[in-house]
């Protein structure tokens, strides 16, 4: 499933740049300036998470979220200038789900966003809600994953995959077009805070040599250059 992303900043620099980044995790991005309009659009959209400045005209962030979460549960993360604890106390209180202080580095609110989808995917599944639901198989291409066997094929060609190259490969091909980076990658697949990440771009190699045609010229696990690792869309 693809994901949609509300932006709500009034500062098109900033709402720009997110919206960038956004997309080329694999987002679907939506933009508006104000809390207003972001309302507006929440009733026309299927909305997944909502990115708000605190500050803006019109309406502002906090006035948008206290209205929206009459209705709506879906995750919202504040942007503000301001860092005082008290502000980000505030926007918690009023039903934001995470607080990132400008200014911030994109890759940061990028972790933030997906930590956040993922959660919420969780809970909707728990409840039984409206989340598409993936088969047993993941298929990008003529790559194909059985999460029930634990059998990976290309092309119909079976590959054998160490425990681990197999978790690479299902969490990737869960998302095909969103960069994860190899801490995020090493934390789910190893289940502990990434210290040394090293052992990712070696695993990743060995997957490339055992479901790419070409390694050196490959079709579905690519490089983001100083991001992570992704597979590509088909």
């Amino acid at each position: 499933m693809k994901h949609t992303i509300l932006v709500v900043e009034d500062e098109k620099g900033i709402r720009e740049t997110v919206a960038v980044f956004l997309k080329n995790q694999g987002y679907e991005v939506i933009e508006t300036v104000d809390g207003m309009e972001g309302l507006e659009k929440m009733k026309e959209h299927k909305i997944h998470l909502v990115i708000a400045d605190v500050m803006m005209p019109k309406m502002d962030g906090l006035t948008m979220v206290m209205r929206l979460r009459e209705t709506d549960d879906v995750p919202v993360i504040f942007l503000s200038a301001k860092s005082e604890d008290i502000d980000k106390i505030t926007g918690l209180n009023l039903g934001a789900d995470d607080y990132v202080t400008k200014p911030f580095e994109p890759m940061e609110l990028i972790a933030r966003v997906n930590s956040n989808i993922r959660r919420y995917d969780q809970i909707l599944k728990l409840k039984g809600g409206n989340v598409e639901e993936n088969s047993h198989k993941l298929i990008v291409g003529g790559l194909e994953l059985d999460t029930f066997t634990k059998e990976v094929s290309v092309n119909g060609r079976t590959i054998r995959l160490t425990a681990k190259e197999f978790a690479i490969l299902q969490l990737l091909m869960e998302y095909p077009g969103r960069v994860y980076s190899a801490e995020e990658i090493y934390e789910a697949v190893w289940k502990e805070e990434a210290v040394n990440t090293e052992t990712i771009m070696v695993h990743v190699r060995k997957l490339r040599e055992k479901i790419e045609v070409n390694p050196k010229h490959p079709e579905y696990l690519k490089v983001v250059w100083g991001i992570g690792y992704k597979i590509e869309r088909k």
